[in-house]
């Protein structure tokens, strides 16, 4: 057994939670193994696509190693979907105090007042929810299943062959998954006052009063609508013309009129100008349509993008091509280099745990199992959907309108919205629809937007339609259980049955009824 060469990361708060995950995802006293002969596969990065990488290698009976050089886990587990969910589901719970008022219910005196210490009860348990999962991503763990785990930085020193902490491992294959980080903005003077990102903000134990967020993205909204439940002033500056810019505009329009709703302040057209410490705390000063405009804040929180993890790899001498956006791949995850291959956010595409999952396993069967019957899998082939967990929240897959145009498709579409749906009205959340978008002529489905309390729940029917290419009217034929949102959806598939309807065919239909009579 040989030491690590990376320094045990530190965690705030340093409690116990922080300490127990901590000892799952870098344990302090890890001896990384002694490498004997070529591996398998190499993975490189402990995030989702690293870990299904090793682990389903492992699974079939090959040698696989995983090297991690900070936390095992990666973004989703620590400074993603994990934190952020705990958090989104806590400030809901809040909001619901709200709610009541909606539905011309009294508040009952028993709840306790919404106070700034709602925010650290939350926060601790999140934290202590994030430790209790992260036994799922523990080095000891994936030793029992037969990975090799290093703890260390990992840089290539030939096209078959890396280093970590002193030690020259070998490879017939390898997946580079080292993920991405927040993009850093380029805004005088607010590196020097300090900004939150998505790593940062979970480390927070008190609630800021006021809070600046930059960015319209899934990230910055999710995060504008949670601390905004707990009770802080929220400014949310955007520099696009709407929020979610990768979503249907309709759906960000609903998430638009939900945050006027609930008192988040949105500054869109608005581009960041400068920032600085004053005695009232943080300034940004923003620029809209021209005009300056100064708030003031506790912390602001950055959401600006992502920037890939390229650096101290050694890329070069592995022979493999990057740029600005990541790892170059070509559509089955091959780097210019034919023995690595590329998953998850360091290609810069649909950057979702999901999507680094699935992206990790066709790296698999393309580095192993290309000559056999299983055939190669491209990438573009996969049908990924995708969640923002604002509320409500927004459900995505395939094309939108305006990527269709872009593609040269022409499409029909089929909406229906929460208002006409019972369930929806019972539960008070009438804001939200559903639209499902098939080739003209066809009941090929080829996308779809859900805006719904419970979307990202309810997305996987569609993504079921579009990856087992079922008809449109498959929606309609499936029973399901009333009342549910998800009835939604079966009226879409109404909806095309009726539009199918011709002049000739119902004129038939008439004529078969009378005869039958």
């Amino acid at each position: 057994m040989h030491p690590t060469n990376a320094m045990t990361p530190s965690l705030l708060p340093a409690d116990q939670h922080n300490t127990e995950l901590l000892a799952n995802a870098h344990p302090p006293s890890w001896k990384n193994p002694t490498p004997t002969g070529p591996y398998n596969l190499i993975a490189i990065g402990g995030g989702t696509a690293g870990i299904i990488a090793a682990l389903g290698t492992a699974g079939l009976g090959g040698k696989a190693a995983l090297i991690e050089r900070h936390l095992l886990g990666g973004d989703c587990l620590n400074y993603g979907c994990v934190p952020s969910k705990a958090l989104i589901r806590a400030a809901r719970d809040v909001r619901g105090r709200e709610s009541l008022a909606s539905l011309n219910l009294p508040l009952p005196q028993s709840l306790p007042p919404k106070t700034p210490d709602l925010f650290s009860a939350a926060m601790e348990r999140m934290r202590q929810l994030r430790a209790r999962i992260s036994h799922h991503d523990s080095a000891q763990r994936f030793k029992n299943l037969g990975v090799d785990v290093f703890l260390g930085d990992a840089r290539f020193s030939g096209p078959s062959e890396l280093e970590v902490a002193g030690q020259k491992l070998t490879f017939k294959r390898c997946v580079i998954a080292t993920g991405a980080r927040a993009a850093k903005p380029d805004v005088p003077g607010l590196e020097e006052i300090g900004y939150l990102t998505n790593e940062t903000v979970f480390s927070l134990t008190e609630l800021p009063r006021r809070l600046i967020v930059i960015g319209g993205g899934p990230i910055g909204c999710e995060l504008a609508q949670a601390f905004r439940r707990f009770g802080s002033e929220v400014h949310l500056v955007h520099r696009g013309s709407r929020l979610l810019p990768k979503d249907d505009p309709a759906a960000a329009e609903v998430i638009a009129k939900q945050f006027a709703r609930e008192g988040i302040s949105l500054h869109l057209n608005a581009r960041p100008m400068r920032a600085q410490n004053t005695a009232s705390g943080k300034e940004l000063v923003i620029s809209t349509n021209g005009q300056e405009q100064t708030f003031a804040a506790d912390a602001i929180l950055v959401a600006v993008g992502r920037t890939p993890n390229t650096e101290g790899l050694g890329l070069e001498a592995a022979r493999v091509k990057y740029n600005s956006r990541g790892v170059e791949v070509d559509d089955f995850l091959r780097t210019a280099n034919s023995r690595i291959y590329a998953a998850g956010d360091i290609i810069g595409k649909e950057q979702f745990t999901h999507a680094a999952d699935a992206m990790a396993r066709l790296c698999i069967q393309n580095a192993f199992f290309s000559l056999a019957f299983f055939g190669r899998k491209r990438l573009s082939k996969l049908v990924i959907p995708w969640t923002t967990y604002t509320d409500p929240e927004v459900a995505h897959i395939g094309l939108t309108p305006a990527a269709a145009a872009e593609k040269g498709i022409e499409i029909t579409s089929y909406r229906e919205d929460l208002s006409r749906v019972d369930r929806a009205i019972l539960d008070g959340e009438e804001e939200g629809f559903a639209v499902i978008h098939c080739r003209q002529g066809t009941s090929q489905v080829v996308g779809g937007t859900i805006v719904a309390s419970h979307a990202g729940e309810m997305i996987g029917e569609l993504s079921l339609l579009m990856t087992r290419r079922l008809p449109l009217s498959a929606l309609s034929s499936t029973i399901h259980c009333y009342p549910t949102q998800v009835e939604v959806l079966k009226r879409i598939g109404d909806q095309y049955n009726k539009s199918r309807l011709t002049p000739g065919v119902a004129g038939l239909l008439k004529t078969i009824l009378r005869w039958r009579w």
